[in-house]
């Protein structure tokens, strides 16, 4: 059965998002929405996944948990999904703060 899915995708190389709107609308620049089946999604993010470069990636899609969906990331991020008892939660990763050198 076909379902929304949503794909976030923030400094992805240019064949990546052609691909992307090849099955899905590109609603604004980097965010694309649309209705596939659960294989056409999870190809869709296996090609992503292989193909994120230095950029990053979020898919989100119904699932049969508390929330209604399921979160999944790929790349360098510094918000990341973490499970709660079954719910998910999106922690920060601390920034790298450099430290002063004394003269």
């Amino acid at each position: 059965m076909a379902s929304m899915i949503v794909i976030s995708a923030t400094a992805v190389p240019d064949h990546l998002r052609g691909a992307l709107s090849r099955w899905l609308l590109e609603v604004t620049p980097q965010l694309y929405v649309g209705t596939v089946s659960a294989r056409v999604r999870d190809e869709l993010w296996t090609s992503v996944s292989a193909s994120i470069a230095g950029g990053t990636a979020v898919l989100a899609y119904p699932d049969a948990n508390e929330q209604g969906f399921t979160l999944r990331t790929a790349g360098t991020r510094r918000r990341h999904p973490l499970d709660f008892d079954g719910l998910t939660l999106i922690g920060f990763r601390k920034e790298r703060q450099e430290t002063a050198k004394p003269f």
